[in-house]
């Protein structure tokens, strides 16, 4: 009997070990051509600056970027690096360009080999830079507080990538001739102007919720900042204007031009949360999607997020969040989404806005409210010593 038993977990145990070697062995798929690219251009960069080795994550395969985003990173820099030689990055607005359906076109007719030029390009310009530089390139006092910052807020997952990291060090490496106390304002410029660390710089403005908007099963605080579902109906004129199905309300003002923010605790359940257009219908139980006249994020049954785009987009977003930041700019665009407490970067979508944008909020909470976030009120900074974000 003892024998048996022996014999059984014996089995047992080396059952075990080798399923964990093979989920191991599953979950680590082969690195694609850009990807080993990204860690190489890391490994360059971090030798060729001094008393900064936070790029080790990236070349030791800690911090992988989808292959995508490395081919857009690839193409970018490439671009900048070469546009330096006639303006200052300062200076240079980059143009917007089609990225992502030059990089189909390319992955149609080759994949990762026409990524060639661009490699190279980007690695001799930094091979010149260590030639140029045998003692390695000082970034200064203020670039190293950013990197540590920006390490520190990795390894807290409060950054989905170090891809602000590279991007620093090769503006530094551009711009070594100018004020080195410069080059980080430069490079949030930069960044502001490519809107992924936008949100991390707004203040929440002003935004209400108009009550001839709301669903009349809602209920709209004092304030008109929260709402949640309610269990009567509310005796409310008849209107176009008005949500009679979906338990959703529009903002009390609309946006025809400019930058603007404003964020929102959303709860856990089921929410939804975006702009609307002025002519975007309101009545039935059609989809609130891109082609009824809204962009939107929704959470269903507290764990689906997606962007409800024809047909939707699922996001791999885990916790889902419960402060939202919205920034819209209009001039440009672009409608973002943030999780306001972990400071990262959900989804944006780009689109030529051509009426007035209401902000939307839905809900279906019956004890929780949906609450706007008082206008200048901002989360807690956890820069080490003074804000690097403002």
């Amino acid at each position: 009997m003892m024998e048996k038993t022996l014999v059984f977990l014996r089995t047992k145990l080396t059952y075990t070990q080798g399923t964990r070697k093979k989920v191991k062995t599953i979950k680590r798929e082969p690195l694609v051509e850009s990807q080993i690219f990204i860690m190489e251009l890391a490994r360059e960069l971090n030798k060729l600056f001094k008393k900064s080795d936070v790029l080790v994550h990236i070349w030791s395969c800690e911090d992988v970027w989808p292959p995508q985003l490395c081919r857009e990173f690839i193409m970018d820099w490439a671009a900048v690096i070469e546009d330096k030689e006639k303006t200052l990055l300062i200076d240079y607005t980059p143009e917007k360009q089609d990225w992502r359906g030059h990089l189909l076109g390319m992955l149609e007719q080759g994949g990762e080999h026409d990524m060639g030029p661009y490699k190279r390009f980007i690695m001799d310009w930094v091979r010149q830079q260590k030639a140029r530089h045998q003692n390695g390139i000082w970034p200064g006092e203020g670039l190293l507080m950013i990197l540590d910052d920006l390490e520190f807020q990795w390894k807290r997952g409060r950054l989905p990538s170090l891809q602000s990291t590279m991007e620093l060090l090769i503006l530094a490496a551009l711009e070594e001739n100018h004020n080195k106390d410069a080059i980080h304002k430069m490079w949030l410029v930069q960044k502001q102007r490519n809107q992924k660390i936008e949100h991390g710089r707004c203040v929440a403005e002003e935004v209400n919720i108009d009550r001839e908007t709301a669903n009349p099963y809602l209920v709209i605080s004092e304030d008109n900042k929260k709402m949640r579902c309610g269990f009567e109906k509310r005796e409310v004129p008849n209107s176009r204007q008005r949500f009679d199905s979906w338990w959703c309300a529009l903002g009390s003002e609309g946006f025809a031009a400019g930058r603007h923010y404003w964020e929102v605790e959303v709860g856990d359940r089921d929410w939804r949360l975006g702009v609307a257009t002025e002519s975007a219908l309101r009545s039935g139980y059609r989809p609130l999607s891109m082609q009824a006249g809204y962009l939107t994020l929704r959470l269903e049954r507290g764990a689906e997020l997606k962007a409800l785009t024809v047909p939707c987009t699922h996001l791999t977003q885990s916790p889902a969040p419960r402060k939202v930041g919205v920034y819209l700019d209009y001039d440009e665009g672009q409608l973002s989404f943030y999780d306001a407490e972990r400071r990262a970067h959900i989804y944006t979508y780009a689109e030529s806005f051509t009426e007035k944008l209401y902000p939307v909020f839905g809900t279906v909470e019956v004890v929780r409210d949906m609450a706007i976030r008082p206008a200048g009120l901002r989360e807690r900074c956890f820069c080490r010593g003074p804000c690097l974000w403002s």
